[in-house]
Formats: structure tokens, C-alpha cells, sequence
């Protein structure tokens, strides 16, 4: 079993940043891909980033260039970092850890609103 907790989340105005983290426990963080998904109100869930065990990341056209994901191993954190936030970045943002096996783990969501 794997418990995610994101935090981070708040209030920023149009083309401010917001870093918002993930810690996850258990002793294998490492072997896990990390992703960072979000939901705005009265949309499907959607993709943001993942990165591999290696560090290797990818990105959600939407995002690219603005955001940027990054985990510390000796942490057993992810973070998502977000640059030049827009309107429509506003969502609840969650993290979830892919093992080798098993099931897919969510963490319960940090809420990030971009305001004017």
C-alpha cells in the first residue's frame, strides 16, 4: 500500500508560479513512475506529467514549457513546479505512483486556483 499526500495548492494570479509536492510512502519511491494529474470543475481528469524511475519526463501539450516535473529519491517526494500559470490551469491537481506491479496509487488532491 502506498499513501500519497499532496500539498502546495493556493490562490496565484495569471502568470505567477506555484509549486505543488507530493510525498509518498513505502521504501521502494524509487522503482515508481510519479505523475501529476488534474480536474477542473465539471471536467474529466486529465493528464499533466509523469516522470520514470530514470528521471526521464513527458508532458501534456498544455503544459509544456510552463511546468516542469521533478521527483527526490531521497525524499520520496514529486514536485510539479508551474510557471506562467493560466486560467485554465485551475484545478485539483493529483499525484498517483505507477509500481513495476500492482495498482495504481492516487493521493487525495491539493487544490490550485489561478485568479485574478
Amino acid at each position: 500500500q502506498v499513501q500519497l499526500v499532496e500539498s502546495g495548492g493556493g490562490l496565484v494570479q495569471p502568470g505567477e508560479s506555484l509549486r505543488v509536492s507530493c510525498a509518498a510512502s513505502g521504501s521502494n519511491f524509487i522503482s515508481y513512475v510519479m505523475g501529476w494529474y488534474r480536474q477542473a470543475p465539471g471536467k474529466q481528469r486529465e493528464y499533466v506529467a509523469t516522470i520514470t524511475s530514470y528521471g526521464r519526463t513527458n508532458y501534456a501539450d498544455s503544459v509544456k514549457g510552463r511546468f516542469t516535473i521533478s521527483r527526490d529519491n531521497a525524499k520520496n517526494t514529486v514536485y510539479l513546479q508551474m510557471n506562467s500559470l493560466k486560467l485554465d490551469d485551475t484545478a485539483v491537481y493529483y499525484c498517483n505512483a505507477r509500481p513495476p506491479s500492482g495498482p495504481l496509487y492516487w493521493g487525495q488532491g491539493t487544490q490550485v486556483t489561478v485568479s485574478s
